[in-house]
Order: C-alpha cells, then structure tokens, then sequence
C-alpha cells in the first residue's frame, strides 16, 4: 500500500522520466478531469517538474496547471515506453500521460484533480498536511501538533497527516512494535524526548526506502520496506501483516485489529508493547 516513500519515489522517477517533455496525449476515465482537458486541453504542455507532498504527489505543468493525485490504498503510477505492454489491465487505468519517449499510467487512482499552481499552497488537501518526513521535517512544528492530540490513541495520531505526513499503516505498526508502544497509548502520555526519538525513527526507515540504492520502481508496494534489517522477503517486518504469528522477540502470538471506517489493521505485541495501566 502506498505510504510517504512509495509516493516520494514515484515522484522521483515520474521527473526523472518526463519533467522537460511535451505531453502529446492526454487520456483519463475521471469526469473532473476529462472536463479541465476539454475546456483547456492537457496535450501541449510541456511537464515542467513532478515531486511529492506526504502523500499526494504533485505533477506541475506548463501555463500554471499542477495534477494533483492520491493513491489511497490500491492506486499505482506506472511509466512504460510506448508500445509496452502494461503490467495491469487497461480496465484499471484512469490518467495516462504520454510524451516522445514515455507512457505514464495512474492505476485504480480515484482522487485526482488540477489545481491552479498559484493556489496549490492554499489548498486544503495540501494547505493542511503536517510537516513532511521525507522533506525538510520540522520537528518543533510536529512536536506543537502532536500536544495538540491530547488523549488521542497513538495509532490515529501516526496516520494523522494534519500533524505529521507520510506514515502509512504499515509503519504505523512497525514504529509503535520498534518503540514499546502500545497502539492505544494516548499521545500525550509519551513525553517530547520520546516523541522525538520516535519521528526520527520514522524519518530513518522513510528515507531508506527512497535512498538512490533502494531502486527506481513506481509501483505500489511492491515488499521492499524492510525494518528488522533481514534481507528474507519474510523477516523484513517486525509485526505488519503477522497476525497470529509468533514475535521475532518473545514469540508471543501477533495481536491484530481493525479500527476506524477504513477498517485499517494495527498489529502488536501485546507483551513487548504492553498497555499502559492505570496507577
């Protein structure tokens, strides 16, 4: 599933592949905007440059036109060359972007829009986003936001992007199990130093996964995150998806649940990340 270092890298390469370069098809299956196209059309603009924002990823275009897309929990980029054979069905593809030498896809991608670049810093998916992890984090600011929680469980504040961006669910569980945190410890039970030590650890398992050496594919979670050090494809995660499964520590069984209308699963350990009890 997309998460902040999924987006920073399509984002990377989306740029690697077509900042500079005249769009010479536009096609989408979103009535927003196939109606943007018809009134002022994609094609003939040049891609003046893509980067990510938490996790929405941003594509700037000539004449002041940004696309702004968000992934949810199933959405891709691909980029092929034209003629290639795509990896997913054309049944699932919703913006496609076409230059001399590329064909980029958005795959299952639902939340998409152009906005006005000019007001892009005003606008509220973006305007609200917390300090991001993957750019220049600033950790004070992060910090003011997490006081302001108050009694809110830590797995919610983790997600919150209004208060830090670009933690998914995965890392979500994978901070809280690396930490000792319970996943319902109210926020404001842990103190600065803790939080602390806990967004920099955030930052550190992000940016590995975006470093130059981590690879250039764009694909939706493809099982590269790695935060036990393990190189086997099935010791890389501490407790993400091993409910059931014994702790690489104490070996106590993986607890797992699903919270909220988005019905995300958190896992623990409930002996390695016991719950806080009442005095």
């Amino acid at each position: 599933m997309p998460e902040g270092d999924t987006i920073y890298r399509a984002a990377r390469t989306l740029h690697t592949a077509l900042a500079g370069q005249v769009i010479t098809r536009f096609d989408t299956g979103l009535a927003l905007l196939s109606q943007v196209d018809r009134e002022e059309p994609i094609a003939g603009r040049t891609v003046d440059g893509v980067a990510a924002a938490g996790k929405h990823l941003l594509m700037t275009l000539s004449d002041g036109l940004v696309l702004r897309t968000h992934m949810r929990m199933n959405g891709s980029w691909h980029i092929y060359r034209p003629g290639e054979k795509w990896q997913l069905s054309a049944y699932a593809m919703r913006i496609l972007i076409q230059t001399t030498d590329w064909v980029a896809v958005a795959f299952n991608v639902y939340v998409a829009e152009f906005v006005r670049a000019d007001k892009m810093t005003r606008h509220r998916p973006i305007a609200t986003l917390g300090p991001d992890l993957l750019g220049e984090f600033d950790s004070v600011e992060a910090l003011r936001r997490v006081r302001q929680q108050g009694m809110r469980s830590i797995h919610e504040v983790l997600l919150d992007q209004r208060v830090m961006a670009g933690i998914g669910n995965v890392y979500k569980s994978e901070l809280m199990f690396m930490r000792n945190v319970h996943p319902d410890t109210p926020a404001g039970a842990l103190d600065d130093p803790q939080w602390t030590a806990l967004m920099n650890l955030a930052r550190k398992l992000l940016r590995a996964n975006v470093a130059e050496s981590s690879g250039e594919g764009i694909e939706t979670y493809r099982g590269l995150r790695r935060t036990t050090g393990r190189m086997r494809p099935e010791d890389r995660l501490w407790v993400y998806s091993r409910g059931g499964q014994p702790c690489r520590t104490c070996a106590t069984p993986i607890s797992s649940r699903k919270d909220g209308d988005d019905a995300r699963v958190t896992y623990w350990c409930a002996r390695c990340q016991a719950a806080l009890t009442s005095p």
